[in-house]
């Protein structure tokens, strides 16, 4: 089923950045955390906690969201005729830069996505964010002019493709089978959080939908956050970046609709106001996202159509996940982990060993 992709036009990511704008603040106002109607970067370290990986009690939940990203992606890849089983090279290095680009985004408290939500929720603190986000890809691309490189892609087994929507359908499943049970943290296999933002959900099915959409209209549309300030900053290219600002002023006009917006820098949810942390914890996030070649979101979608390289930095983000939360590494509305810092220093040296050595001239 081939024929002029539209969602891969300009007014096409347009209207893909727009209409995750208006469901991710109604997904909050349905549920979800404040200004966190979608962060992948929560949601994975929310999924982590639900599969015991880490303990800690206030962000423990199967994500649907999450599931819905990759199996959309999935079925729009097999239904264009884009499903693509691939794998490159150094997966043990992109499952090591997933590890410290989740670590970065939970000092930060926030993916790129959650970032852009939280500016037009009125968190000013996001705009540190942001800045260390730029400036991190910008560090990236440093790296790619020079020829970095993690390895050719090669095509693979349709096996290995299907092993992360599988993981997935898994997933949805075990959710399924051990629903919540109101007061209890643990059914099943399953923990659940009986409070703090992993007790705050939209409905289930209803979060898998908007999860399945944004997923196949993503896939189509290439939506990427890294990819399109990378794509300013390298080749002064305009076109994924549309869809940020559309993302941007629809998020902040629904949220106003909504009654969710509230400006400044004190008392905003699920978020802390140290900007030296905010502004490093985003930096170190996103070289990480620039060498990997793909945000949080993108790697997900990749993953739906077949990237098994992609699937490798999932994974490194959801057992990243583990070691924030494990070893008081991430960062609460109270401010800094006990180690955070001392992870945000290791997370810089090894992405900035990993750009080094990985390039083709010296930097």
């Amino acid at each position: 089923m081939r024929g002029k992709n539209i969602f891969a036009t300009k007014w096409g990511i347009i209207c893909v950045g727009a209409i995750i704008g208006i469901l991710a603040p109604i997904l909050q106002k349905l549920g979800n955390p404040g200004n966190m109607g979608i962060c992948v970067a929560c949601f994975e370290r929310d999924i982590s906690g639900a599969i015991g990986l880490h303990t800690a009690g206030v962000v423990q939940y199967m994500r649907p969201e999450i599931i819905g990203f990759v199996l959309g992606a999935f079925m729009a890849a097999y239904l264009f005729q884009e499903y693509r089983p691939r794998v490159g090279s150094a997966p043990i290095v992109r499952f090591f830069l997933g590890i410290f680009a989740m670590i970065g985004a939970l000092i930060f408290l926030g993916c790129p996505w959650r970032a852009l939500l939280r500016l037009s929720g009125g968190d000013l603190n996001a705009i540190l964010g942001l800045l260390g986000l730029i400036f991190g890809i910008w560090m990236g691309t440093l790296f790619l002019k020079k020829g970095y490189n993690l390895g050719r892609t090669q095509t693979s087994n349709p096996a290995v493709g299907w092993m992360l929507p599988l993981m997935m359908v898994g997933f949805l499943l075990l959710m399924i089978i051990y629903p919540q049970i109101e007061g209890d943290p643990k059914n099943g296999v399953l923990n659940y959080s009986i409070k703090g933002p992993g007790n705050m959900h939209a409905p289930l099915f209803l979060s898998l939908f908007v999860g399945l959409a944004i997923g196949f209209l993503a896939q189509r549309s290439r939506f990427c956050t890294m990819g399109a300030f990378r794509d300013l900053l390298l080749f002064k290219q305009m076109h994924l970046f549309n869809g940020i600002l559309s993302l941007v002023i629809m998020a902040l006009i629904t949220n106003l609709i909504l009654g969710q917006f509230k400006i400044g820098f004190i008392d905003q949810p699920v978020a802390h106001h140290l900007h030296i942390w905010n502004f490093l914890g985003m930096a170190l996030a996103g070289l990480a996202f620039a060498l990997a070649g793909g945000c949080p979101g993108r790697q997900l979608f990749l993953s739906g159509e077949g990237d098994g390289d992609a699937a490798v930095f999932v994974m490194g983000m959801i057992v990243g996940a583990a070691f924030a939360h494990n070893f008081s590494l991430t960062s609460s509305p109270k401010g800094l982990g006990a180690h955070g810092i001392a992870a945000l220093i290791i997370g810089f040296v090894f992405c900035i060993f990993i750009g080094f050595t990985m390039s083709k001239k010296s930097v």
